[in-house]
């Protein structure tokens, strides 16, 4: 990814790039509701979209993504909270968010901000990143009764 024009131009602009990253294979309510209150931490909002073949390799499940990357991208992008979607095809977002320089990172509740051990699973990848050149890390807590396995498992039902 050599140049990014809309990232350029917010860049100059000053903006306040707030980023996230995630597969958001089936869209619900607590997706929609954590995508507002990240946008609202910032002037613009970009989503780091797991490609494909990065979700095969997170273990979601055999028949995990549902919805391939592009439909995905064109449901997200969609959404009035969302100012630009990404496909990323490696393990972690760590490359694109070095690439963007957002001023602030953000993941949902299952993550710490404060966590600095990379090993560890609570730990927002690029989160150390993100602070060294000024920025910020938060954890948007869940909507408590939505996520995508409970979905996938009660369609199953």
């Amino acid at each position: 990814m050599l140049r990014h024009p809309k990232i350029e131009q917010w860049k100059a602009e000053e903006k306040t790039i707030v980023f996230t990253n995630g597969v958001f294979d089936i869209l619900h309510v607590g997706h929609v509701t954590y995508l507002e209150e990240a946008r609202a931490l910032g002037d613009v909002l970009v989503v780091g979209l797991n490609a494909d073949s990065s979700v095969k390799r997170l273990n979601k499940g055999p028949e995990r993504p549902i919805n391939n990357e592009e439909s995905r991208k064109r449901v997200l992008e969609a959404l009035r909270s969302v100012d630009e979607v990404i496909i990323f095809d490696e393990d972690t977002p760590l490359d694109l968010i070095m690439f963007i320089r957002p001023n602030i990172i953000v993941k949902g509740g299952d993550y710490n901000a404060h966590v600095t051990d990379r090993r560890d699973p609570q730990y927002i990848v690029g989160s150390q990143e993100v602070k060294k050149w000024g920025g910020h890390a938060y954890v948007i807590p869940f909507v408590q009764g939505y996520s995508t396995t409970s979905i996938v498992k009660k369609m199953r039902e």
